[in-house]
């Protein structure tokens, strides 16, 4: 039954993250982006098992704006070390506020590291422009995983799945 509930958490998880890129894909795509799916990330905190998953929803919302196979498989390494350091703070009992810096840093130091040569802007300048175009989704992710474990419901989910 555990696993059913992670399978289906992670594909509803991917589907919107997906969704979310797809209909905001105007700003969550070149030097300067405002990916809002990328405050979903911050659901590894409750639910340590979507670190692989979000690293998968990045790969493929790239089909819609990215850059090629290497903004693909940078996006999914992106996602996948985003989440892994949300779960690694949650472990080492950080408050569920903190989510926002990785959802704002991660993304903003590394992107850059393949954009910056795809489209001749310089790295710092990349990480600049991302850093505050990340700022909103981190500061969402942090409110959303706050309001996720205040509802009991979701609290208790969160127990049992770790």
């Amino acid at each position: 039954m555990m696993t059913t509930r992670k399978l289906t958490i992670s594909a509803m998880v991917v589907a919107l993250y997906i969704v979310l890129i797809y209909v905001t894909q105007g700003i969550s795509f070149g030097a300067y982006q405002i990916r809002i799916a990328t405050s979903l990330y911050a659901l590894a905190y409750a639910f340590p098992f979507l670190i692989i998953p979000m690293g998968v929803g990045n790969l493929v919302s790239n089909f819609f704006g990215g850059l090629g196979i290497l903004d693909m498989v940078g996006g999914f390494g992106v996602g996948v070390l985003t989440t892994a350091i949300i779960v690694l703070m949650r472990r080492m009992g950080l408050s569920a506020w903190w989510v926002a810096l990785p959802i704002i840093f991660v993304p903003a130091l590394c992107v850059p590291l393949w954009l910056s040569p795809l489209i001749g802007v310089p790295y710092w300048a990349l990480v600049l422009n991302l850093a505050v175009g990340q700022t909103i989704p981190g500061i969402v992710g942090a409110i959303l995983v706050k309001a996720l474990s205040g509802r009991r419901s979701i609290a208790t989910l969160m127990g049992t799945m770790k």
